[in-house]
């Protein structure tokens, strides 16, 4: 082998394979796509705190995927060793709401689509899912969850407590129970009738009734 042949690399070979233009033209589609799941993203979001990165990442997300794409879309045997790399990547990061793995799937699943050169599937797919998502988030519930937390002396007041909220709420069920020498703790999940919260005064003005917290959540709740 001479040192022209070794010169000649298939690394040299592949800078004529992409044009610049089409590189320019996709990253600057993921990008607008990004940008546009962002808003979508900042529009929908329902959760407790609000994150900018990563509503950022998002758009990054697209772009990256694009690049990927873009590299293995005119090579199968770097296509292969690109899914092996990819294999031993591991993120520690924890998603807590569910709406942004939808957000992330969509942010990688437009970056595919655009890599692979097929922009009016992204371009529709991208408006489509965006309406819906919007369109979904306007609808809130106003039949909204709260828990009520009711620290009782005895087996009495916890007795009127839970007979109060039976009549004071369209719904309700008791999440957990506690028993210490303090006395009882209750958990209980409500739904209220026309919002109101008057019943929680009556609740802590009770005989017996050390304290009452009601307060808002989304539906989860652990012990």
């Amino acid at each position: 082998m001479t040192f022209s042949e070794i010169f000649k690399s298939s690394f040299l070979e592949k800078l004529t394979e992409f044009s610049p233009l089409d590189i320019v033209i996709a990253l600057g589609l993921a990008f607008i796509i990004g940008l546009f799941i962002f808003m979508i993203y900042k529009k929908t979001f329902s959760g407790v705190m609000y994150s900018s990165g990563f509503g950022v990442s998002l758009i990054a997300m697209s772009m990256i995927t694009t690049l990927i794409i873009l590299a293995i879309s005119t090579n199968v045997v770097l296509s292969l060793g690109m899914v092996g790399a990819l294999s031993i990547v591991r993120f520690r990061t924890a998603v807590k709401e569910p709406m942004d793995i939808a957000f992330l799937f969509w942010a990688i699943s437009e970056g595919i689509v655009i890599g692979a050169g097929m922009i009016p599937l992204a371009l529709l797919g991208c408006i489509f899912i965006g309406v819906v998502l919007l369109v979904f988030s306007k609808k809130k519930t106003t039949d909204t969850p709260y828990i009520l937390v009711v620290d009782c002396e005895n087996s009495e007041a916890e007795k009127e407590v839970l007979d109060t909220v039976s009549k004071s709420v369209k719904k309700h069920l008791v999440k957990s129970k506690t028993i210490s020498a303090k006395g009882i703790e209750l958990t209980v999940e409500v739904r209220l009738k026309e919002m109101s919260t008057d019943f929680i005064n009556k609740i802590a003005s009770a005989a017996g009734v050390h304290n009452a917290v009601l307060v808002s959540y989304n539906g989860e709740y652990l012990t």
